[in-house]
């Protein structure tokens, strides 16, 4: 999973637990946080990107995913965002810069919530406000039927992991760009993201994620999750948004109005899917650039 780069790869420990890192650059902190069915290495473009442009990136592996550790618990919108925001702290920032695609995005707005002093800003990939998501979810379940496929014990796991990880080919085709998919780079993509699901743990750990999400919306956590992030942003938010998403709508998306900060900008990339950050790469990590320089 340490795939070789102009990157250095460390281990640090955050909020009890040990997350792998990739970093690059120096300057003020930026964190990218993958999404599903990923690892660190989705943001291997905007690592270089973001360095060459004064600053420190650091990709990381997220609790249960590709060489971080996987334990039983903490799948949880609260673990998750302690585990950022000890991250933060851990690598000796005061407050950083947070970029997330999909479960990364989530994670960052809620570390935006929930510890605001970390945070400079926010920008979302795929990711509308977790209260969206979970509203969406209940109006379109068939958009995200997946979903309920993941709350399934013992067979989600299986089915993922089986013939080498090949349902996270399918995942990675059905939910991407036909631009991207007969790209050159996307059958490397298709063998990476294969090979990190059969890291042993990492299936199982994924999944959690998903079902903490829907199975506390029916208890006293997931109430107090709502409550906690029900809060509008103190930071500029990017939220950036492929047009052919199959998994997350525009109007979802811009749906996060009520919750965004101050100087927020809205991007919409034609011809791209779920996966801004690899399927236009350029244009992400430019869009993502040009937003930090106006802050700063």
């Amino acid at each position: 999973m340490r795939v070789a780069g102009p990157w250095t790869h460390r281990d640090v420990s955050a909020n009890g637990i040990r997350l792998h890192v990739a970093e690059l650059g120096e300057g003020p902190l930026v964190l990218l946080l993958h999404g599903f069915p990923e690892f660190w290495w989705s943001w291997r473009h905007q690592l270089t990107a973001l360095a060459e442009a004064g600053y420190r990136a650091v990709a990381v592996d997220l609790r249960g995913y590709g060489d971080s550790d996987k334990p039983p618990r903490g799948y949880d919108g609260f673990t998750l965002a302690g585990d950022v925001a000890g991250l933060i702290k851990a690598l000796g920032a005061q407050r950083a810069h947070l970029v997330g695609h999909a479960w990364g995005g989530a994670t960052a707005w809620t570390v935006g919530a929930m510890h605001p002093r970390v945070v400079s800003s926010i920008s979302v990939l795929s990711a509308p406000h977790p209260l969206v998501t979970r509203r969406t979810f209940r109006r379109h379940p068939r958009t995200n039927s997946h979903v309920l496929r993941f709350q399934l014990p013992i067979y989600p796991e299986r089915w993922l992991t089986g013939e080498n990880g090949l349902q996270v080919a399918k995942l990675l085709s059905a939910w991407s760009g036909p631009k991207w998919r007969s790209a050159p780079e996307f059958d490397e993509v298709i063998r990476r993201c294969r090979q990190a699901m059969t890291v042993p743990g990492v299936a199982h750990s994924a999944l959690e994620y998903y079902r903490w999400a829907v199975r506390s919306q029916l208890r006293s956590d997931g109430r107090r999750f709502a409550e906690a992030v029900d809060k509008p942003m103190q930071v500029p938010v990017l939220q950036i948004h492929g047009s052919l998403d199959p998994i997350v709508r525009e109007s979802a998306a811009r749906d996060s109005l009520p919750w965004l900060g101050p100087e927020s900008d809205f991007r919409y990339l034609p011809e791209v899917g779920h996966f801004p950050n690899q399927e236009a790469p350029h244009t992400t990590s430019r869009l993502i650039t040009e937003f930090l320089q106006k802050l700063s």
